[in-house]
């Protein structure tokens, strides 16, 4: 049985940048590409592919994709001591957002993040009949992907979707992705206005929710900050 701790990406790690990016490789990041990094094709992989092309508009699709790709590119090149199943880094990319949909975003006054966690919990553990421990960890993951600060942990599949996510939609710790990685993953999954498209998101459930997780960002800073991402301008 293989340990869940390690599998499912359990493991603590600083929410600090002083302290995690220690663990950074020396080495320049070196272009990669949508081919050269393998896609799970597990059963539980395809049911939520699936699941997550059908509930998410095509925008926040292809951003779920995105932030796989630049997570495995930072895993592979700069965090190479990081571990969690490539499954389950998948599943939590594809569901991270499945609370911003017209239809969960309204259904709750929970903050977005908070109710996508119980969902994937329940889509996968109760419906998709996925390990509880690997079911909890993408929950956790979910509820805890915008929680950014300098004190405390966090888990490592937390970690690894926080910069991935910060990366795409603001341009953070641009220096572990190579721009050749960005142009062959935008060219697979296009922006296509996503800015805009998260910022209006954004700004919908601050609107909504006055008291939602997502004002800790920055009522005016994070839509604006997601705005003025001139790392990804040039692909908007």
């Amino acid at each position: 049985m293989p340990d869940a701790i390690i599998s499912y990406g359990w493991t603590a790690k600083s929410r600090d940048p002083k302290h995690f990016l220690t663990e950074k490789a020396s080495k320049d990041p070196a272009p990669l590409t949508v081919e050269g990094i393998r896609l799970p094709d597990s059963p539980l992989a395809k049911r939520v592919l699936e699941y997550a092309e059908q509930e998410l508009n095509a925008g926040t699709f292809n951003h779920s994709m995105r932030v796989f790709y630049y997570g495995k590119a930072i895993q592979i090149q700069q965090f190479p001591k990081w571990e969690f199943t490539d499954e389950t880094y998948l599943l939590a990319c594809l569901l991270h957002d499945i609370g911003t949909t017209d239809k969960n975003i309204e259904a709750t006054r929970m903050s977005f993040e908070f109710y996508g966690g119980l969902l994937a919990r329940n889509l996968l553990y109760k419906d998709y009949q996925a390990p509880i421990e690997q079911a909890e960890s993408i929950a956790e993951c979910i509820m805890r992907h915008q929680d950014i600060a300098n004190s405390g942990s966090i888990t490592t599949l937390g970690l690894i979707i926080q910069l991935a996510t910060i990366f795409d939609n603001m341009g953070g710790h641009a220096e572990l992705v190579h721009q050749g990685t960005i142009e062959d993953v935008t060219k697979h999954f296009p922006r296509n206005k996503w800015s805009s498209c998260f910022a209006a998101t954004i700004r919908k459930e601050n609107a909504l929710k006055p008291w939602a997780h997502t004002t800790a960002l920055g009522e005016v800073s994070f839509p604006e900050g997601v705005l003025n991402n001139t790392l990804m301008a040039p692909y908007d």
